[in-house]
């Protein structure tokens, strides 16, 4: 069918999946996370600009003139949520989530109790707060003639690499607080199809960013989900006691390492 000419409007999902050491997407209970509350994602091409040569002859004219093509480096991104969310936060920049159980007073593990995230700690001076990197997909809506497109309705953004961190001023005033990050993105060829075998082109996922019309976005999702890459259909993970998390009845804290 010919293209429908479709413009790019409006954010409604983005999903946040870990990485492992080589890139691979992990996808045990804890490292993908899916949401709708975000406020914008914004990318830029970041290029190294080609080198010149002119040279002029003895009267002061230019005999010899010559510019490399400019070439791409990587991309700078910045994504900004809704809230402060503890989860999405260590995911996007490290550190440790804290998980407890809210109805104990003080909080007291027995068990049974359904921990929760609580909190985020940052992470340690000197310590690399974005890890092994994430991979960061967003969806937006594709409208034709000022209408959802009847054929693929959304764009879908993929970042296949990406390391980020916390950026700016976090002010607790009479207003939003603030939870910005910002980083790069660079290829990641063992993005592959994707944590739910759906994109459809991972001999391209080696560049930097890619998109492509979809007939599906995750809309209505909030928090953890594993997924099937065979089906494409999400589980939520609703305990934090799953096996893999490593609660600690001492000091309710879950890090990255015990997580993955």
């Amino acid at each position: 069918m010919p293209q429908d000419y479709a413009a790019s409007v409006q954010g409604v999902a983005i999903r946040v999946t870990r990485l492992d050491s080589t890139g691979a997407l992990l996808t045990t209970a804890g490292n993908s996370y899916t949401t709708t509350a975000f406020i914008r994602t914004s990318f830029t091409p970041e290029y190294e600009a080609g080198d010149e040569v002119t040279e002029k002859a003895a009267d002061g004219t230019v005999c010899v003139t010559f510019k490399a093509p400019d070439t791409l480096k990587r991309i700078t991104m910045e994504i900004a949520i809704c809230d402060p969310d503890p989860e999405l936060t260590q995911l996007l920049s490290g550190g440790v989530l804290l998980a407890g159980h809210p109805d104990a007073a003080p909080p007291v593990s027995d068990g049974s109790a359904t921990a929760i995230a609580m909190g985020w700690a940052s992470a340690q001076v000197g310590e690399d707060p974005s890890e092994n990197g994430v991979a960061v997909e967003v969806w937006s809506r594709a409208i034709q003639s000022g209408k959802p497109a009847a054929v693929n309705p959304y764009f879908q953004w993929v970042f296949p690499y990406v390391k980020t961190r916390l950026s700016g001023d976090r002010v607790v005033e009479n207003g939003l607080l603030a939870t910005t990050f910002e980083g790069y993105g660079l290829g990641n060829v063992y993005y592959g199809e994707g944590i739910d075998g759906r994109w459809r082109w991972p001999s391209i996922s080696d560049r930097p960013y890619m998109y492509a019309r979809s007939p599906w976005a995750p809309t209505g999702l909030k928090g953890f989900y594993t997924w099937s890459a065979v089906t494409g259909v999400s589980t939520a993970v609703t305990t934090l006691t799953d096996p893999g998390y490593g609660i600690s009845d001492s000091d309710y804290v879950l890090d990255a390492d015990q997580v993955s």
